[in-house]
């Protein structure tokens, strides 16, 4: 396939934009469009620079009328200092427990704590990528999980700010109340703090305005580059997809307002050093995001540590970072410079922070400031201590710290907290990826009498032997089976995202296998309830559209749905059956000889597999409902058996659909049946 484009390179959309050497009015208002202001690469233009950066400062403020007026809420003074905020889908394996059916909000921000320092801040990331599967929109997402009001209190018992996540593209589904008067009410009954604005760089004013009189203080946070003009009423952004220049060049919307927290995001990328970098020398922040929508993206052990170490000083040293005068590629002794080491200095009330990032792939020990400060003590801190010389050690591709306590001034009470916590949190220089591979989990034998021992109705029978599939599937963020969709690439764009893929799978069947030529109808399931008087042990959504316990009149021969992998499988059982694989399922509808009930909906197959943090399930056969409106919705139609959709697997009953039915299989004695 040949593209217009380079996925591992920068568009030109996402690269630094560079200061003229002359400010006309003109070329101050196009700076307003920068991500990133590009850096000079001689340290003789610095100064110039620098200065230039101050008057397109002073001039877009006035331009802007801007006086921070919003950044002076008490409530929202949080989000200044939010500097690692984690992306994290409603049911990763670290936050649910599916295996007890709770969240674990313990178990998840120890392991944040354990390799990045903690978290300031998450987002519970909840509909796409299975919404659209059914008419539920992004508030029933929210607001039909059992709990999760106790998880955010969780959260923010732990010291751990909420964002919720808003998808302006849902149109095509269940309609309620507008949008502006769902999501007030979603942050109001959650007690949210903040709201990630998906596919949007900024909210428009009237949202502003309800979320705000919803939930004082609440922080807005829009995705990629935001507007100058609305920093005043966005307290944050996603800095995603932000190229930076080879010398390290400065965050336009910090630089605005020092106030304005920024989180560095490279969602595909294994390498995550230069965003750290940027975040480091601006005073920001990143995003922790290690499962993309169901595929494994986990942070090195290097990245991790460094987040962890970065955190620990601008925790620390926030008032610095916040109130200080800050001066972007300070002065460094010419050999650290000329080693790729870079600063950026905070000084405020006798204090001097150096911030300083090695960009080489070598270790730089020795001098790196301009000249040992005359007086006061001179701490290195990510060093273990004092240090007499303005000698440093900065790793490859990691940072360092140094502070300068001036005479006179006391030492200030976080220093002996902040080295005793660096002191725990080495550099670690291993790089490496470490996968996850997605494994096929084995059912748990369902606790059901068994009421058959083989098919009773028509079947399609798969013969023993080998072999050879092709699947055909949507090119997703979900990915499939194995391994990253868009490994280190930039933005994914079509036609490598969402275009019409395959793959090939094979194997052997070590015995013919029957499948169902129609789907379990809801008077047969009526008849296993009957029978069997079994009840769900997450009962959430069971039979939802049914009253009384009983189908509705004149529905009894429609495909039964609202059951789950459980649900389906324990009917099998009851029927002395199971589920079939998707491989089955597939060999099967490729006879000819598999049946669709009215309305045709998607069958489970007994395909779950879980890499320790994502569970999904391959579904078949397609649905008769399908969301119109965006191209973000999981795909409806009818399909053929050759098709495949990767479902991510919700928790607590969420995973009982409108469209979502099943059908049984039987292990056939050798031969032909």
């Amino acid at each position: 396939m040949t593209y217009t484009f380079d996925p591992l390179v920068p568009r030109p959309i996402d690269r630094p934009t560079e200061v003229p050497a002359e400010l006309t009015p003109e070329r101050l208002v196009a700076l307003d469009d920068a991500k990133i202001f590009a850096a000079p690469e001689r340290a003789a233009d610095r100064p110039a620079w620098r200065a230039r950066l101050h008057a397109w400062r002073e001039d877009a403020r006035a331009r802007h009328a801007y006086d921070g007026s919003a950044y002076a809420r008490p409530e929202a003074a949080w989000a200044a200092r939010c500097h690692t905020v984690a992306q994290v889908w409603l049911w990763d394996e670290l936050l649910y427990s599916f295996e007890e059916g709770r969240f674990t909000p313990r178990r998840f921000l120890a392991d944040a704590r354990e390799r990045f320092g903690g978290l300031d801040a998450v987002v519970l990331w909840h509909a796409y990528p299975v919404i659209g599967l059914d008419d539920r929109n992004q508030w029933d997402h929210y607001r039909q999980v059992p709990g999760l009001r106790d998880l955010v209190d969780d959260l923010h018992a732990a010291g751990v700010r909420v964002f919720v996540d808003y998808n302006p593209w849902d149109v095509g589904t269940r309609r309620g109340a507008d949008d502006v008067t769902e999501l007030a009410t979603l942050v109001a009954d959650l007690d949210a703090d903040g709201v990630f604005l998906d596919t949007l760089k900024k909210a428009e004013p009237e949202l502003v305005e309800r979320l705000e009189a919803a939930r004082p203080g609440v922080v807005l946070e829009g995705e990629s580059k935001l507007a100058v003009e609305r920093i005043e009423d966005h307290s944050a952004s996603w800095a995603q997809f932000f190229a930076d220049s080879q010398v390290p060049g400065v965050l336009r919307a910090h630089w605005y307002e020092r106030r304005h927290m920024q989180h560095h995001v490279r969602r595909w990328h294994r390498d995550h050093t230069e965003e750290l970098r940027s975040a480091w020398l601006n005073g920001v922040g990143v995003m922790v995001w290690e499962v993309v929508f169901g595929v494994w993206v986990g942070w090195s052990r290097r990245d991790a540590a460094t987040v962890a170490r970065m955190t620990a000083v601008q925790r620390a040293a926030g008032d610095l970072l916040l109130e200080g005068e800050w001066t972007p590629l300070a002065e460094l002794d010419p050999a650290a410079e000329r080693a790729g080491v870079y600063a950026s200095r905070w000084e405020r009330d006798g204090l001097t922070l150096w911030t300083l990032a090695n960009a080489s792939d070598r270790d730089h020990e020795g001098p790196v400031l301009p000249g040992a400060p005359a007086d006061g003590r001179l701490f290195d801190l990510t060093g273990g201590g004092r240090s007499a010389d303005g000698r440093a050690a900065v790793p490859a591709r990691g940072i360092a710290a140094l502070l300068h306590v001036a005479e006179g001034t006391p030492v200030p009470e976080w220093l002996p907290g902040l080295l005793a916590e660096l002191g725990r949190r080495p550099h670690d220089p291993d790089a490496r990826f470490r996968h996850r591979l997605a494994r096929r989990l084995a059912p748990a034998a369902p606790a059901v009498p068994a009421g058959g021992s083989g098919p009773d109705g028509a079947v399609a029978v798969v013969p023993a032997g080998p072999y050879a599939l092709t699947v055909r599937y949507r090119a997703r963020e979900t990915g499939m089976y194995q391994g990253a969709p868009y490994v280190d690439e930039w933005k994914p764009l079509p036609p490598r995202l969402h275009d019409a893929r395959v793959l090939q799978r094979d194997g052997v069947l070590d015995a013919p296998v029957a499948v169902a030529a129609t789907e379990v109808t809801q008077a047969q399931f009526a008849e296993f309830l009957d029978a069997t008087g079994y009840t769900p042990a997450l009962p959430h959504r069971f039979l939802a559209h049914w009253r009384d316990g009983r189908p509705a009149p004149g529905t009894l021969d429609r495909p039964v749905t609202f059951v789950d992998l459980d649900d389906a499988r324990a009917y099998c059982a009851w029927r002395g059956g199971r589920l079939p694989t998707e491989d089955e399922w597939q060999l099967a509808g490729e006879t000819g000889a598999l049946l669709r009930g009215e309305p045709a909906v998607w069958n489970w197959t007994e395909s779950e597999h879980s890499d320790g943090r994502t569970r999904f399930v391959m579904l078949k056969g397609g649905s008769d409902h399908t969301a119109e409106g965006s191209e973000w919705y999981v795909e409806g139609g009818r399909r053929g058996p050759e098709y495949s959709v990767k479902l991510l697997l919700p928790g607590l009953g969420q995973a009982r659909s409108a469209t979502v039915g099943f059908r049984c299989a039987w292990d056939l004695p050798g031969g032909a049946r």
